[in-house]
This record gives C-alpha cells, sequence and structure tokens, in this order.
C-alpha cells in the first residue's frame, strides 16, 4: 500500500493530508516542496554503454538507479521532498551530444514503453514512498522526442505512460509533460512545441492517470499563461535568470492563476535563488549537472556545491541533525582525476555563502586566468548553470582561488594537480 500521499490544497503541498515541512514550525515554509533535479534516474543508452565509464565509475543502467536510490534518505534529512526523474532523460551538456545517445523507453508509435524503463522507475518511485517523498516524472526530452514519429506517437505515448503511472497506484507523483517544451527540438512535433499542444496533453494525462497533477515546464525564465492556467502544479526554470528574474517570473505565474503552486524544478547550484523562492512563497529545484546529469551520475550529496545546498535548504526550512558536519565554507573543485574526462576539466569554486562573495579571481602558476563575480564562481562562466570547458592539456600545476569577500577581507584556497 502506498505510504505517501500527495495532494495540493490551494497553492499548498499536502503529504498524507499534513502540509509539507509542518514539523519544523516555521509557517513559511508550510506546503513547499524543496526539490532537485535527478533526470537521469532511469537513464539508459541502447548504443552503447562504454562510453559512460567515466569519472571512475562504471555505468550499468540498473546499478545507476539503485544509486539514487541509496543516496535518497540523506537528502530527506537536510528536507529535500521531491526530485524530477526524466522518462527520456536530460542532456549531459557538457560532454555528449544529446543527438547521439538513444535514452528513450517509447516505441516510435507511443503505445509502448519498455518494461527495463518501467522496472526502474517502479523501484525509484516506491522508493521514494517509503521515505515521504514525491517524484516529478518527466515525459519528454527534446532530442529524445523526437524518436517518436509524429503528433499522435506522441499522444499515445502520454497515454501509455499515463496508464502505466495509474496502474501502478502511485499516490506520489507530479506529471511533467515535457522539460522546457519550448526548446528547438520539439519544433519536430508542434503539439509538443505549442502552448496550444501542451494544454491539450496536459488535459490528456491528467484524465488517463486518474487526476495526477500535471504541468510542464519551459526554459529558463519562460512563461506562458495558457500553461499556467491549465496546469495543476505551475513548473518553471531558473536557469540563466538573475535574483529579480526569478522573483519576477514567480511573480507573473501567481498574477495569472493566484491558488496553485509554483515550483522551481530546475535552476542551478546558484543557492542565493533558494532563498528568493522562499520568500515569494515558490519551491526551489537545485540543478548541478556536473555532478546530477553526466552518466554515470553521484546522486549522493558530494562535497562543495552538493553539501553547501543541503546545508543551506535545511537551514532554510528550519531543520536539524542533518548528519552533516559544518564543511570549510569554500571548496575549490573540478580539477581531481575523478572530476575529467576525455582531457576535459570544469573548475570552479563553490561557496557556503555565496552572497558573501564580491569577486573570485583564478590564477594557475601565479597567472590570472579570469574573475568571476556572479554565482556560482566557476572559471570560463557563461550563466548560473553552464560553464566554458577548460582542456586539461592546458593546464599547470598550481592552481589559487583568491576570494574578495564583501566585508573586504581576503582568503584563498589552493590546489596542486600534477599536468597528465
Amino acid at each position: 500500500m502506498p505510504q505517501t500521499h500527495l495532494t495540493v490544497s490551494g497553492s499548498r503541498f499536502l503529504i498524507n493530508g499534513l502540509p509539507t515541512y509542518q514539523e519544523t514550525g516555521n509557517p513559511a515554509v508550510y506546503g513547499l516542496l524543496m526539490n532537485a533535479r535527478f533526470i537521469q534516474g532511469i537513464f539508459d543508452d541502447d548504443s552503447g554503454h562504454e562510453r559512460y565509464h567515466r569519472f571512475g565509475r562504471r555505468f550499468d543502467p540498473e546499478a545507476h538507479t539503485d544509486a539514487l536510490i541509496a543516496a535518497l534518505p540523506a537528502w530527506y534529512r537536510c528536507g529535500l521532498r521531491a526530485f524530477t526523474v526524466g522518462l527520456q532523460g536530460g542532456g549531459p551538456c557538457f560532454t555528449i551530444p544529446n543527438e547521439t545517445i538513444r535514452n528513450n523507453p517509447f516505441g516510435a508509435d507511443g503505445s509502448v514503453i519498455d518494461p527495463a524503463y518501467l522496472a526502474r522507475l517502479d523501484r525509484l518511485l516506491r522508493a521514494a514512498d517509503r521515505l515521504g517523498m514525491v517524484v516529478i516524472v518527466s515525459l519528454f526530452y527534446g532530442q529524445q522526442a523526437t524518436r517518436l514519429a509524429d503528433d499522435h506517437a506522441v499522444e499515445c505515448a502520454v497515454v501509455t505512460a499515463a496508464h502505466a503511472l495509474r496502474d501502478g497506484g502511485y499516490t506520489n507523483v507530479i506529471i511533467e509533460i515535457a522539460n522546457e517544451h519550448n526548446v528547438a527540438p520539439f519544433r519536430a512535433h508542434p503539439i509538443l512545441y505549442s502552448e496550444e499542444g501542451i494544454v491539450s496533453l496536459m488535459n490528456l494525462a491528467r484524465q488517463e492517470s486518474g487526476g495526477m497533477p500535471v504541468g510542464c515546464s519551459g526554459t529558463g525564465g519562460y512563461f506562458s499563461p495558457a500553461i499556467v492556467r491549465g496546469s495543476d502544479v505551475i513548473l518553471i526554470h531558473g536557469n540563466g535568470q538573475s535574483r529579480q528574474e526569478l522573483c519576477n517570473l514567480i511573480a507573473a505565474c501567481r498574477t495569472e492563476k493566484p491558488d496553485t503552486p509554483i515550483v522551481c524544478n530546475e535552476d542551478s547550484p546558484d543557492i542565493t535563488h533558494l532563498p528568493v523562492a522562499v520568500h515569494e512563497g515558490a519551491s526551489w529545484g537545485y540543478y548541478n549537472n556536473l555532478t546530477k546529469q553526466e552518466p554515470p551520475a553521484d546522486f549522493g550529496i558530494t562535497p562543495g556545491e552538493d553539501t553547501y545546498f543541503a546545508l543551506r535548504m535545511a537551514e532554510t526550512l528550519g531543520i536539524r541533525g542533518t548528519g552533516i558536519d559544518e564543511p570549510d565554507p569554500f571548496l575549490l573543485q573540478g580539477l581531481s582525476e575523478n572530476e575529467s574526462t576525455e582531457g576535459k576539466r570544469w573548475p570552479r569554486l563553490a561557496a557556503r555563502h555565496p552572497e558573501k562573495v564580491d569577486r573570485v579571481e583564478f590564477y594557475r602558476d601565479g597567472t590570472l586566468l579570469c574573475t568571476v563575480y556572479d554565482p556560482p564562481f566557476t572559471v570560463g562562466y557563461r550563466s548560473n548553470w553552464y560553464q566554458n570547458t577548460l582542456p586539461r592539456n592546458e593546464w599547470g600545476e598550481a592552481w589559487e582561488a583568491r576570494i574578495y569577500l564583501t566585508d573586504g577581507t581576503v582568503t584563498s584556497r589552493f590546489q596542486r594537480v600534477a599536468e597528465v
């Protein structure tokens, strides 16, 4: 029997009839659903597994799902109550072109779904249910959706997935029709790319799933009044947005449909966005491509960005006893061999309180490479979720991140890395 029964009451989430986080005694967070993007939780690639044997780990789809299941209790202790997993996964944006991946459980006509994917999803949903966690099940991902024949196949796939979720008896699921439906690959299927098509698919999924709550996301900052009005849960993305832009997006959604929960289910490692969402009454979703979306993902609370998010989430919610010792407030990361693949690395400085940092200067062998003002503090900063790749063969040995704090003090973190 299911143990986690999700319901929506106005703009709040209830689990087993009680607002989430009621046990914290902090009314400001009652009814929120803090979440993370674990989109690759049931990932596979039928073109082969060999290229995913990297980051010091081997890839096996069954073990990959089991690793996420094993990581969930630690995240729960820190306040995570939901996560997003994709039937078609997500793009490993830093390493492998998504068009070369075959991570699609649907047949071309949408009428069948791979039983191995369903079995992994079942294990994951039931593990979350036992803990008291909600899973946002995302049906379609841009490039992978092109493997469906046409719009009719898309509709059939929605029905196929909705029936699988209904027949599984799950009570801890939110359905996301598509991850960022307005990205270019979805143009292959107008029903997924257009607002009218998404609204029709949301209605179809709601009906065929037996009434599960449904929503659909767009790219960072995207706002569709029609999709907002048609959603049971308003799903937004905060990638590439400033704090003010995230605030404005939440306000626009609330003006369009006031009595509906707003969930950012993808943002970035920039934890300065977390308090903005909470202050505005929205749930926030942590997204770290480098630790959580590059298969084989490390789904645990890794040192640096993941740990700082987990602690900030617990503090924001008023949760104590996370089991995590207070770490060094800064970590220079992205330099170890297990953070490298195919001669590429992504150096960055994670900060426990990035709002206290004015700027970070990165030095290699005493030479200034770049200065970064916006969190997260990454070499080759492009956006709050993306950075340029640094070829490993350009690297010297001694790295320094010189940190200028807003109170006028300066500190540094060092790492010495042998050239390869």
